[in-house]
């Protein structure tokens, strides 16, 4: 009878997976950043490429600034060696449809000091594949590619970003950011740049990145995506 049992619940539990739509995992990762909403985590830099010495050791902050049902915000602030803060940088994930499939895209927001966009801005990847529930990985998009070739940025036209979150409440849960280059993948070398922030600890949310003053403009930014 154990026997009879055992391979009864193993057949319901292949049929479950089998019967999971394939963008629950998405579905799940989308509610594990949402739960972040308004939190701010402190972070570190975790991977060792030379290309990052610049970050070695620095203070960085990841805001969930801005949640709504489409779109996520997450301003990523660098304090520099001269002691100012680089506020220059947005992460924006959004849920899209790719193909007739839903999908996550994310976007970079690359602004100056006075508000002005970088050259080099709201470039990105989307996900091609349904991913896990704590991560996503995301492939350089096309319009990504001829700006990046329009910039000289030859490298760049292989990039993979990547994020892992865990829901808040998770113990030792962390949120990361990764950027990741293969050779395998045509890359004239391998790169791997990672971020990671204790999700476990809200810090004192930073003030707003360069050219977001205000919520106003943030939600123009990203209704042009």
């Amino acid at each position: 009878m154990k026997l009879k049992i055992g391979a009864a619940l193993a057949a319901a539990t292949l049929l479950a997976s089998c019967e999971r739509p394939p963008e629950a995992a998405q579905d799940e990762f989308w509610a594990a950043l949402q739960s972040h909403c308004g939190n701010a985590y402190a972070g570190k830099l975790v991977s060792n490429d030379a290309a990052d010495a610049d970050f070695q050791g620095a203070e960085m902050i990841a805001h969930f600034r801005r949640c709504t049902d489409q779109s996520i915000s997450i301003p990523f602030h660098v304090r520099t060696k001269d002691g100012e803060w680089d506020r220059s940088r947005t992460w924006i994930i959004s849920r899209v449809i790719d193909d007739g499939n839903a999908a996550l895209s994310l976007d970079h927001d690359h602004r100056h000091e006075d508000g002005s966009s970088d050259p080099v801005t709201y470039y990105g990847g989307i996900t091609r594949t349904p991913g896990q529930s704590d991560y996503q990985a995301f492939e350089v998009s096309e319009g990504s590619i001829a700006l990046f070739e329009r910039e000289g940025l030859t490298a760049s036209v292989t990039n993979t970003w990547g994020f892992q979150v865990d829901p808040m409440g998770t113990p030792d849960a962390i949120f990361a950011y990764e950027l990741v280059r293969s050779t395998e993948k045509g890359a004239p070398e391998d790169r791997h740049f990672r971020v990671e922030f204790d999700a476990t600890k809200p810090v004192m949310p930073p003030p707003a990145p360069w050219g977001f003053e205000n919520d106003q403009a943030l939600g123009e930014a990203v209704a042009e995506d």
